[in-house]
């Protein structure tokens, strides 16, 4: 059963990108997801998914961050490697992003993703005492990466608390 997120959200998908059911595109965790038919590669299509928890306030975006990858490192992928990380927003909206390499099996051959992972700190709206981290995570071929990356950014400025202006 998909997973759902802690405090509501409004966003909208660039174009060229569809929703799909978590359960049936095996992310049954993620509370979204989205695939981009156009980038069919290999059997891989490139994808973003949305998770999210409730954190303590003073848990740094950095310990989530690398608690990511190493739930990557427990969930079989090969070759986990961290590459570039920045920290951006502000104290009051934190924001983390980070991109990761990464080698699964896809149809019984190894293959390189790149995923491009970002971690957002947001308050609910309606019970601001209530912090929420989003996961934003675009999971493409190194071949699709460029192709998808400006969309994912265009995806992820759309990203807002519900009802917020």
């Amino acid at each position: 059963m998909a997973a759902t997120i802690p405090v509501p959200i409004e966003f909208s998908l660039p174009e060229g990108w569809r929703s799909a059911p978590p359960d049936e595109v095996g992310t049954p965790d993620a509370a979204f997801v989205a695939l981009h038919p156009g980038t069919i590669q290999n059997g891989f299509t490139a994808n973003i998914t949305i998770t999210g928890e409730l954190r303590g306030e003073e848990e740094p975006l950095t310990a989530i961050g690398n608690e990511a990858v190493a739930r990557l490192q427990a969930s079989g992928a090969r070759n986990v490697q961290l590459g570039r990380r920045n920290e951006v927003g502000s104290a009051e909206n934190p924001g983390l992003t980070q991109a990761v390499k990464l080698n699964i099996d896809l149809k019984g051959r190894p293959q390189d993703v790149i995923q491009f992972q970002v971690f957002l700190g947001m308050r609910d709206q309606r019970n601001p005492d209530l912090r929420a981290v989003l996961h934003v995570v675009l999971s493409a071929l190194p071949e699709q990466f460029e192709q998808v990356i400006g969309d994912f950014q265009k995806f992820l400025s759309t990203i807002k608390p519900e009802g917020a202006q």
